[in-house]
């Protein structure tokens, strides 16, 4: 991973875990990683899907298995409904390292990759690890704004 990575990735980190704790994500999980690119380095991505399911199957996660490195994205199959629509929403996280990833749950909270399958929430599947997106899957087509925050 190239030195310009790493500070994007540190950028990130740092700003998704400013926001521990807070519930202004709920049910927007992949806005969240997002932002914590974006926000965190002074950038745009072009994004990929609208939605957590439709990310993980556009950066083809299911291709990248095993233990997430830090900063990518961590994908999973998660069903529910959201504004009455039931449908495989899908449920995304930012790699932290050491298997650990900062998302938006209820909260916004770090959990191992593998617990979060273990997740429960009224009226949704738990989460079913799909796999990851490498870093520079995510920052591809991205567009410098400014200075990170």
């Amino acid at each position: 991973m190239s030195s310009t990575n790493d500070r994007y990735i540190e950028g990130a980190v740092n700003w998704a875990k400013s926001k521990l704790g807070s519930t202004e994500y709920a049910y927007r999980c992949y806005a969240f990683c997002e932002d914590a690119y974006e926000l965190g380095n002074g950038i745009i991505l072009d994004g990929q899907g609208c939605t957590a399911k439709e990310a993980a199957d556009a950066y083809d996660a299911q291709g990248h298995k095993g233990d997430p490195p830090a900063g990518s994205y961590v994908c999973y199959d998660c069903t529910g409904v959201i504004d009455g629509e039931i449908r495989n929403w899908g449920h995304i996280g930012l790699s932290i390292g050491d298997n650990q990833v900062i998302h938006a749950w209820k909260e916004i909270r770090i959990d191992h990759y593998e617990d979060i399958q273990q997740l429960e929430a009224p009226g949704w599947t738990r989460p079913r690890y799909i796999g990851w997106v490498p870093v520079a899957e995510i920052l591809r087509g991205m567009t410098v704004v400014g200075n990170p925050q």
